[in-house]
């Protein structure tokens, strides 16, 4: 099993402040939703910028931009509140938790994909990892909660939000949503764990589309293993400044 003694000091050194105050979590909460809705949508090519992504979140509509941008900004910040909600109830990740939450992202987008399965192949753009045939999609959900219920309980939080991460990209369930799913999946990981969410940003997309087809295709994992303990390492940072904690010395 991998270990992260330096996150897990970070995160030893935020429990030392809990429970926040509901201020600051009110105040964290509402910047990560924006952040994170804008970088996971971008990643995909949702134009939005960040600013406008926060008016859109808002209940403004940007001129220009098409209702599809729109409905994903909206869709996102849907999903993040029932992730909450899931962490809040500890539940447990299923093929349920699973569908449930890409219901919500392609909502109003493609209702008749949305939640569930495909039924036809599909090609990742610019990837070398083609996802398996259609047919063996539901056996491969079904193995992979059984992998999570299973072997992913022995590791690290971390490596075990990576791990569903990627599993979950390789088997490409959907039709579409597949990304922004799988980016969810990790962070309710994450959170039932006590971790603050991590965003990845766009600016690191090729990067995690190269390391992702590393895993895929060769099994070298430890690059995007690595990829989403550097992220969740910046999730902690928000905390340390609203604390007035030095990040320096800690980090």
């Amino acid at each position: 099993m991998k270990t992260y003694p330096d996150i897990d000091r970070l995160k030893a050194t935020l429990d030392q402040h809990r429970p926040l105050d509901p201020a600051i979590v009110r105040n964290l909460r509402e910047d990560l939703i924006v952040r994170w809705t804008y970088h996971s949508n971008a990643i995909e090519g949702n134009t939005l910028t960040l600013q406008e992504t926060k008016v859109v979140l808002e209940g403004i509509t940007i001129g220009g931009k098409s209702i599809r941008e729109h409905l994903e900004a909206v869709n996102h910040k849907n999903a993040i509140v029932l992730l909450e909600d899931l962490v809040q109830k500890n539940e447990p990740l299923t093929e349920w938790t699973i569908k449930s939450l890409h219901q919500l992202i392609l909502k109003g987008i493609d209702d008749d994909n949305a939640g569930r399965y495909r039924s036809v192949n599909v090609r990742i753009s610019g990837a070398e990892h083609l996802p398996p045939d259609q047919v063996r999609v539901p056996e491969l959900m079904e193995n992979f909660i059984t992998w999570y219920q299973t072997e992913a309980m022995s590791l690290h939080p971390v490596e075990r939000a990576a791990r569903v991460h990627s599993d979950f990209v390789k088997i490409h369930p959907f039709v579409d949503g597949n990304g922004r799913t799988s980016r969810l999946l990790m962070n309710l990981e994450l959170m039932k764990a006590g971790y603050p969410p991590a965003v990845l940003p766009v600016t690191l997309r090729l990067s995690y589309y190269t390391a992702l087809d590393a895993d895929h295709v060769r099994g070298e994992k430890d690059d995007f293993v690595n990829m989403v303990a550097q992220i969740v390492r910046e999730g902690f940072r928000p905390y340390f400044h609203a604390l007035g904690l030095p990040w320096e010395e800690n980090a």
